[in-house]
């Protein structure tokens, strides 16, 4: 499992607010890259975002279904990017005054991303996920 974590200059419920709309998931989550569709019950758990990942004309339609949630402090979330395959997703939020250290923990868990060497993985995610929390800090801050 790789973790991230940063510092983010606003409240976890201005931060939820960002992870609620399922709308801006592409937007801050790396690799995605539109939405298609968003449950009206998103982020309860089992609703799902229907998305794409790549980069157009190489587009790949999936989803990301919420596994667990507690509104202001953490989701979990079971991420597909098939043919990749799939991960295992946790973010949570932790208030630091009026701010929030808001840490990622990822894990691919099947298909052709689950075998990848463990350094291999930690280094991917580790970058991906650096730049996730680098845009997530830029929605929460300006709508802060």
């Amino acid at each position: 499992m790789t973790q991230n974590s940063r510092q983010i200059h606003a409240t976890p419920e201005q931060v939820w607010t960002v992870l609620s709309d399922g709308w801006l998931y592409p937007v801050w989550v790396v690799g995605a890259s539109r939405m298609r569709d968003v449950d009206d019950t998103w982020p309860a758990v089992g609703s799902r975002l229907h998305h794409s990942v790549g980069v157009w004309p190489l587009l790949v339609d999936d989803n990301t279904e919420v596994v667990d949630a507690t509104p202001g402090m953490s989701i979990t979330l079971r991420a597909r990017a098939w043919p990749v395959g799939e991960a295992r997703v946790h973010i949570r939020l932790e208030a630091i005054g009026a701010e929030t250290l808001v840490t990622i923990d990822e894990k691919a868990v099947s298909g052709p991303g689950a075998l990848a060497p463990p350094p291999l993985e930690r280094v991917t995610l580790k970058w991906r996920n650096t730049e996730t929390l680098q845009r997530l800090a830029f929605i929460a801050e300006g709508k802060a």
